[in-house]
Parts: structure tokens; sequence; C-alpha cells
């Protein structure tokens, strides 16, 4: 059964998900940022909440869980690992577990690097995967915890999926993450045309998300470390792809 995807704003640069699954009457929200537009966006499609999937601990992404939860009574769902930070989870998963929608199930991706425990839904039949701090719109989330190796490790998963998969982040941080990509790239016309879209979408007030994975493996520097293109550009040609992501997030660190 098909599922609808709602992309909702949140905070100053955050987004959450709403999934509905119309056959049940199910909806999750992935992360839960900020209470207002999600219960407001329930409300007016008069879909009620019954989970709650948080990719990781931070406060930006799990501030509304307690009033969702006891607005709604939904369970929540985290990774077994990083359950000491999370809110009470009703439901602890790790990598390679299957949670599910009505009848449409996501496989969970264990993304460490950004935090520990950081985890990523991939829907393979649908081709959505929602991907928070790790993969994001022209970036990945800063090593706040785990390694630079890890990291890659975590983005490589990405690497398997069919390229049409519409890839949802966590965060609008796409005009910072376009200039630092245009340093590295300043003549990639992909690069220049999705910057155009994004410069566009923010001043109309739209999200910049989702995209495909096929656009972000063309555009996101930090994807393209393993193309020797980047880097020849950054002066370590020939080098392994996981030590060119490193210097690549090094450089972004101090952009």
């Amino acid at each position: 059964m098909p599922i609808e995807i709602v992309t909702l704003p949140a905070r100053s640069d955050n987004y959450a998900y709403l999934i509905h699954d119309s056959e049940t009457g199910e909806t999750v929200s992935i992360d839960a940022p900020e209470e207002r537009p999600i219960f407001q966006a329930l409300q007016w499609r008069k879909w009620e909440l019954t989970q709650i999937w948080l990719t990781h601990h931070h406060a930006d992404h799990t501030d509304a869980v307690a009033g969702l939860r006891d607005r709604y009574r939904c369970k929540v769902v985290g990774h077994a690992k990083d359950a000491a930070r999370l809110p009470k989870l009703d439901l602890s998963v790790n990598e390679g577990d299957k949670v599910k929608l009505g009848n449409t199930e996501a496989v969970v991706l264990d993304v460490s690097g950004h935090t520990i425990g950081h985890i990523a839904f991939h829907f393979p039949a649908e081709k959505a995967a929602f991907t928070a701090d790790s993969l994001m719109a022209l970036g990945c989330g800063r090593v706040f915890e785990g390694t630079h190796a890890m990291m890659w490790d975590s983005l490589s998963k990405f690497f398997t999926m069919d390229p049409e998969t519409q890839i949802y982040s966590g965060h609008n941080y796409g005009k910072a993450n376009g200039r630092f990509a245009m340093s590295i790239e300043p003549s990639n016309p992909a690069l220049i045309e999705r910057l155009k879209r994004i410069e566009e979408a923010d001043e109309k007030g739209k999200p910049i998300v989702p995209v495909t994975l096929a656009e972000e493996l063309a555009t996101n520097p930090f994807l393209r470390a393993r193309e020797e293109t980047v880097k020849a550009a950054i002066g370590l040609g020939g080098a392994d792809d996981a030590g060119v992501f490193a210097e690549i997030r090094r450089r972004k660190d101090a952009f």
C-alpha cells in the first residue's frame, strides 16, 4: 500500500516528517523537533499519530516527544544503543531490524558518526530514506561522537540504495552546505543548478527536500569523496576514500 509523506519545517531549520498509511490509518513522525507544526499538520489532515521514530538523541530532534506522547499515546522507537539518552522507548531497535507502519516496512540502518547510535530508516520498496543528520542535503552531520572513518562507513551504506531513492534529511543547511560544496567543485554544473533551486525554494518558503540519492551523488562533496576529480581538487589524488572524506569534513568544520 502506498504511503503518504509530509515534510514539516520546524524550529529554525529542522525538518520533521509525517508518514501515513491510509489503509490502516497509522501515522509515524520521524523525529519530534517541535510539537506545534506536527500537531497542526495532523489536525488539518485528521490523522492520528501512532508512532514516533527517533533518529538520535539531540534535543532538536526529541524535544516534542513528551508532549506528543501525552496527547496521542503514541509509541516511541529508537536505537537500543542510545536508549539511555533518548526519551523512554516503547521499542528498541538495532541495525537490520524492521519497523512497520501498517503493512509497510522500513529497515533500520546504524549510521553512527554524528552521534553514536544515530539511525536512519529506509523504505526500499517505496524508495525513501529518512537520514536526519547523517546524510544531509548537500552535506553530512558534523562528527561529534564517532570518528571520520565511522562516518564514512555510515555514508557508504547509502551507496547500495537505488539511485532514485528519495532522501529526507533533518535540516535545511542547503545554502551553507552549497557554499562549501562550491569551494570544492566550483565548476560542477549539477551543483550550480541545484544551488539555484535551493535559493528559489528558500525564497518561496518551500522545503529543499527530498532529493534523489542520484542528485546527492552528483553534488554532495562528502559522498563524492570517492571521485578522482574531487580527490585531485583537494590535492589528494589517489588517496583512499575514507581519508579524502575526513579531509573534506575537516575543511567544512573550519569553513
